[in-house]
């Protein structure tokens, strides 16, 4: 039997033409129990996918304007969250897990959170004075509409897995993973199963540098594959990585987002964080793209590590159908499971993108480049200081 192909042009003239047939990922994972990658590839156009989670790497550009006289901002603050200012003379970055001096459960995504909101934020900067900015002090209350830009640049989000967590020691740990109890009390995981957007594109055939994404409820792009990108982890027969794989650096009109898909969040003694509501719409081009985007959640498999032990050792997989049934069984007990992300949003975000797809507001386009076939991650080299002789 010819195997069914479609191209992109097909697939965007049906979009336009209203003949198109768009679902969910988790609808394409029901529609697998029944029918064949073929009878997919032959009836589905596209599918949409969503995740909702934790994001610390993650921040915002942003270029105040110049006040009269002018100034070159060396130092500053937002609502006194330190703001890095080395960029330029009114351009600033915001770091998602920057916190306040004194208060560590206010950060960076809090600031972000609140332009983003409409709120207004008092800005304190200083600079040493110069001849072409003399300016040397300024307080000022900024707010997204009194402001030139603001970007989200995010430099490594939407991981396409995520090793689940345990501790084995006797003492409770807080990390970037939650809370995690002493002797294995409970495991903690992160990724929205089978509609987590880069495990439905695993070799990311339609997923590149210039694609289009759903970002923090706006329409952003990818900018470049994200850092710590590696393509070296071992995959299960389903072509799924077993921990941290492909990531993605995107970037978004932050005057755009809404505080519905951006969140500010705290960490109990970790630190701040930035929850975000990332997508991606996949057209069905093939029967291997529509294996992949049909897979379901028992079939999606990641590492329990130990965080209690040095370098989070994996101990054994365990699939996303059993770790959302709160609870895994490990050395003969059952454990208490828990998502740090937020299935339920990520649920109505590829619900979202779905309607945003048939109604023709977000693009279906090819990458302009690939991300790299080759990419593994190094640890950073403690190297002593070498005096130089004479």
């Amino acid at each position: 039997m010819k195997e069914h192909k479609k191209s992109w042009e097909e697939i965007n003239k049906k979009i336009a033409q209203g003949s198109a047939v768009v679902i969910t990922a988790e609808e394409a994972a029901e529609m697998s129990r029944e029918k064949s990658p073929g009878e997919i590839a032959k009836t589905v156009d596209v599918v949409t996918t969503g995740t909702f989670g934790a994001m610390c790497s993650s921040g915002m550009f942003i270029n105040f304007g110049h006040p009269e006289p002018p100034i070159r901002m060396e130092k500053l603050t937002l609502d006194d969250v330190p703001v890095f200012g080395g960029i330029a003379a009114v351009d600033a970055y915001i770091g998602a897990t920057e916190v306040h001096p004194d208060y560590p459960d206010f950060g960076g995504a809090h600031i972000i959170e609140r332009l983003v909101s409409g709120e207004e934020v008092f800005l304190k900067a200083h600079g040493k004075g110069t001849d072409c900015y003399p300016r040397r002090d300024i307080e000022t209350w900024v707010h997204k509409d009194r402001v030139n830009e603001m970007i989200l640049t995010n430099p490594r989000n939407a991981y396409q897995n995520y090793p689940a967590a345990g501790n084995s020691t006797h003492r409770t740990l807080y990390t970037y993973m939650g809370t995690l109890l002493p002797s294995f009390l409970n495991i903690n995981y992160s990724t929205s199963g089978c509609l987590s957007p880069l495990l439905n594109d695993p070799w990311f055939r339609t997923i590149g540098i210039g694609s289009p994404v759903f970002i923090g409820g706006t329409i952003g792009s990818v900018a470049w594959n994200g850092t710590q990108f590696n393509t070296e982890k071992p995959r299960n027969k389903a072509g799924i990585p077993l921990s941290n794989a492909g990531t993605l650096m995107l970037v978004g009109n932050a005057r755009e987002m809404t505080p519905e898909w951006l969140r500010a969040a705290y960490y109990h003694k970790y630190g701040t964080t930035l929850y975000l509501g990332i997508g991606f719409a996949i057209p069905v081009l093939d029967e291997d793209m529509a294996r992949h985007v049909s897979v379901r959640n028992e079939e999606i498999e990641t590492t329990v590590c130990d965080y209690g032990a040095d370098g989070h050792p994996g101990l054994f997989t365990a699939n996303y159908r059993d770790l959302m049934s709160g609870s895994i069984e490990m050395k003969g007990k059952k454990v208490r499971t828990a998502p740090l992300s937020s299935f339920r949003k990520a649920r109505i975000l590829a619900e979202t993108l779905k309607t945003q797809v048939l109604a023709g507001e977000f693009p279906i386009a090819p990458p302009a480049r690939s991300f790299p076939e080759h990419s593994s991650v190094q640890g950073l080299t403690i190297v002593k200081h070498r005096r130089k002789k004479g």
